[in-house]
């Protein structure tokens, strides 16, 4: 089959396409034919190479995907049925799977960063990882879903334990996390703060239900922050672009509240004032990723359009993969790159 895998660590030019063998599945595992991809920062780490991670070149890409099944031996996951894909692959036997925390697993890796991932014409993946194509979605959408609004729903649900009426700083609204992560807290009965930069990004934010937005470049957020919620402060902060705004992040916050990071886009270095944290009764909170269950919640908001995924751009796959690439590296548009195969 036809692929584009990366052959060494490097920038976009580092893509290749190449024919690979097919994917030979294993007893209780689903051979997908792809239709579509989302891209995601974790593209651009992993094409990059990361020190923690060691993974066999020739690679392929990719832990955003949709498309058809073509292969299945487990009842209920017919040949034809349009698919998304859970991008967590864990054990399925350990405690912490059989709770319903499989991304908690020792074993736990993303497809497309731990695996063979997307950038192909076909994917290999346990059964437990195929859900349904919403049924309200096209698959270029579909592709959007899962990664984005997994994470999110972590972060806001699960982790901070966002409530109605509680103050929240998403920070980055623009990102695909960050889109997912207004819908989610608007959902939840928040009070949401975007930042964003550009005034189309801006007004994206706010037709996805922010309530006041900030532009970053122009404005201080953490001056901004404070006029709106008269010194107060927010209770949540959603987080995950590092080191630039860490700081002023940690000052947004209300006295016990709480942020939530999953990523380190601009620097994983960042300065923690100690004294802001005791004294203020703070909560930092990491997160990585969210549980299959957690998706299924997703599935059934975005079948009633309470969340929906939001595409910056569709580039078609084989011609425009680098292009996909160079794209997010200067973080243009607001939302999702999808390429459709």
């Amino acid at each position: 089959m036809k692929a584009i895998v990366v052959t060494k660590h490097g920038g976009p030019e580092v893509l290749e396409t190449r024919e690979i063998p097919d994917p030979e599945p294993k007893p209780g595992e689903v051979v997908v034919r792809v239709k579509a991809v989302a891209m995601n920062h974790l593209d651009l780490w992993v094409r990059r190479g990361l020190p923690t991670l060691k993974i066999e070149l020739p690679h392929v890409l990719g832990c955003d995907v949709s498309g058809v099944v073509e292969w299945s031996d487990t009842p209920g996951i017919e040949k034809g049925m349009e698919v998304m894909l859970a991008p967590g692959v864990s054990c399925g036997r350990c405690e912490a799977c059989l709770t319903g925390r499989d991304h908690h697993c020792r074993s736990y890796g993303i497809i497309g960063e731990h695996r063979a991932g997307g950038y192909a014409e076909k994917i290999r993946v346990p059964a437990a990882n195929i859900l349904p194509k919403p049924k309200n979605l096209s698959l270029t959408e579909a592709a959007a879903v899962p990664l984005v609004f997994q994470t999110a729903w972590q972060m806001l649900v699960t982790r901070a334990a966002l409530k109605p009426g509680e103050w929240v700083l998403v920070q980055a609204a623009g990102s695909g996390v960050g889109s997912a992560g207004v819908q989610i807290a608007k959902l939840l009965g928040a009070t949401v703060i975007a930042t964003a930069r550009g005034e189309a990004k801006l007004e994206a934010a706010r037709k996805l239900g922010a309530d006041h937005v900030i532009d970053y470049e122009k404005e201080d957020f953490l001056a901004e922050v404070k006029r709106l919620t008269g010194k107060r402060g927010v209770d949540v902060v959603f987080e995950h672009v590092g080191k630039a705004v860490w700081e002023k992040s940690i000052l947004a916050l209300t006295v016990g509240g709480r942020l939530v990071t999953c990523g380190a886009t601009t620097g994983w270095d960042a300065t923690t004032d100690l004294r802001y944290l005791f004294y203020k009764k703070l909560s930092l909170l990491g997160s990585t990723m969210g549980s299959k269950g957690e998706l299924h919640d997703i599935v059934r908001h975005v079948e009633s359009g309470r969340l929906k995924p939001v595409v910056a751009k569709v580039l078609p796959f084989w011609s425009e993969a680098r292009e996909g690439h160079e794209m997010l590296e200067k973080r243009e548009g607001f939302g999702k790159v999808v390429f459709e195969l």
